[in-house]
């Protein structure tokens, strides 16, 4: 990935589309500017001009690719000891028959800090660390599939469905729409006017382009019910709780059938929730069925037989169908909102695939988790709505009830989180009412993120002291850092620009690398048939 980081109007003295800045000093010194604008130019040669630019280029190569990294400033105290090692005071390293190896200050460092990743998920945030998390997801989704990062290899015999989830109409809206055949056809192509209680003609006879603006908006905004949609988005973790108790329910019913008890089996689950073009979230869901060693219950061991995939699918099918509730009253909704999955009216309520490992036309596990992984990413950019968390100071900047939708969601959910009980709507209004996470998983699914950022960690730290390793294998090596929060973002906008650009050649030559490794094994394997 090699997008820019660079916004397009950072802070500016001269108009919008300008790469330039207000005066700042670099290492004691400002650019020579005059009264001429000072661009990023003028600090990325300045700064390449410095002594201590390459060392500067490696002290920034873990943030280099990162939109707004964090800068981080202190000590940090490295030990070493074959006994226990404890944070005593903050100017020391106590361990047991331990001796202090080194102290370094971030004031001897370039730029007296050190710079770390945001970790912002969201590619419209941060494309280099959301292609880090993306990675992360996908690995973590398919060791659930396939096994690896600790998951026996064994779960790829499991029963697993690809489960699909969607909300109900709230309202019409311009849609991609297939025939049977997979042909495009019109939207919403009606032979005689069909004219909604606002004067609005609710027919579409065009096309629409997969990337079309109109995609996902109302064919009447007066007519959507824009509350009752930031209702269910704010009350879908709730409804996806009570379905997964409503799945092991129905499978225990079928495992007494069969002279099996509730406790012989286990749901595991990786879901990825993702927010669609009219703005209210739909979730994608990896289910797969466990079974449960009692000598072991962390243990992840194959189902009971007789239970199998056509159980599970039933089971879902099942709970998709009947799990509903009514939200508690609202002074505008007194009887509360219906909250359910799906179309009622088309008796459609969830998608079910059964995921395999291999096979012609199959949905694999590798499918599964590059699908799942791309919108673990993703957030309310779909729908032309990027924002932060919302305030009483900013709420008007993009709410209006008489807008457009996503800013009539928006006031939707501040409007009905005015009351205590639903104040939770406009802590989350920027997310159009939806507070849960992007991508969740049941305990025993697969490995956690931070298993793998750890390793990460680990891997890299010993890549630069294998030296030192081998020299102290018996010992073990302590790091107590001392940081303190220091700042946000990159010194100047031509530090931004030349960091970007050492990114972009890093993953460039890592991409060849692993090119060339992929070329020379399929070389060997050709030369060894």
């Amino acid at each position: 990935m090699s997008s820019s980081t660079l916004p397009l109007t950072p802070t500016i003295t001269v108009g919008v589309g300008e790469n330039a800045e207000t005066p700042a000093t670099h290492h004691g010194r400002a650019p020579d500017s005059g009264r001429r604008p000072i661009y990023a130019d003028d600090y990325a040669r300045l700064r390449a001009r410095d002594p201590r630019y390459f060392e500067w280029l490696r002290h920034i190569a873990p943030a280099a690719g990162c939109t707004r990294p964090i800068r981080l400033a202190g000590t940090m105290l490295t030990g070493e000891t074959a006994g226990r090692a404890r944070l005593g005071t903050a100017s020391a390293v106590e361990v047991e028959t331990a001796r202090v190896l080194s102290v370094t200050n971030t004031e001897d460092m370039p730029d007296g800090v050190i710079y770390k990743p945001c970790g912002n998920r969201r590619t419209s945030v941060c494309p280099s660390c959301a292609e880090v998390y993306r990675r992360d997801a996908y690995q973590l989704i398919r060791s659930g599939l396939a096994g690896g990062k600790g998951v026996p290899a064994g779960v790829g015999t499991h029963p697993a469905v690809f489960l699909t989830l969607t909300a109900p109409s709230f309202g019409l809206v311009h849609t991609r729409r297939t025939s049977k055949t997979g042909q495009q056809i019109p939207c919403r192509p009606r032979r005689n006017p069909d004219v909604c209680p606002h004067g609005v003609d609710l027919r579409c006879t065009r096309i629409h382009a997969s990337g079309e603006h109109i995609l996902g908006t109302p064919l009447c905004l007066d007519c959507y019910d824009h509350h009752a949609q930031v209702v269910f988005n704010h009350q879908a973790g709730e409804l996806w709780r009570r379905t997964t108790i409503a799945i092991r329910r129905a499978l225990a019913r079928t495992a007494r059938q069969f002279g099996l008890r509730a406790g012989d089996f286990r749901l595991s689950y990786g879901k990825v929730a993702e927010m669609q073009r009219r703005g209210v979230v739909h979730y994608h869901v990896i289910v797969r069925l466990d079974g449960v060693n009692p000598d072991c219950p962390g243990a992840i061991v194959p189902p009971p037989a007789p239970l199998g995939l056509l159980d599970l699918a039933t089971a879902i099918e099942h709970a998709a169908a009947t799990t509903h509730f009514q939200t508690a009253g609202h002074p505008q909704q007194p009887d509360g909102w219906p909250i359910g999955w799906g179309d009622e009216g088309r008796g459609h309520y969830a998608d079910i695939r059964p995921v395999k490992l291999t096979g012609d036309g199959d949905i694999t596990d590798a499918m599964v988790a590059a699908y799942l992984a791309k919108y673990a990413t993703k957030s309310t950019e779909t729908t032309g709505h990027v924002s932060g968390r919302l305030t009483g100071d900013t709420i008007d900047l993009y709410a209006n009830p008489t807008g457009s939708h996503p800013e009539r969601l928006i006031d939707a959910a501040w409007t009905l989180g005015g009351v205590r009980e639903w104040s939770g709507l406009r802590r989350w209004a920027h997310m159009l009412g939806f507070g849960g996470h992007f991508l969740t998983k049941s305990r025993r699914y697969s490995v956690t993120f931070r298993i793998l950022r750890d390793a990460r960690v680990i891997w890299r730290r010993t890549l630069d002291s294998s030296d030192q390793a081998e020299q102290h294998d018996q010992e073990t090596t302590v790091v107590i850092n001392l940081l303190a929060y220091n700042g946000a973002g990159w010194r100047t906008t031509g530090d931004a620009l030349l960091a970007n650009s050492a990114a972009d050649a890093a993953r460039r030559h890592a991409r060849a690398a692993r090119d060339a490794a992929a070329d020379y094994t399929a070389a060997d394997h050709h030369r060894a048939f």
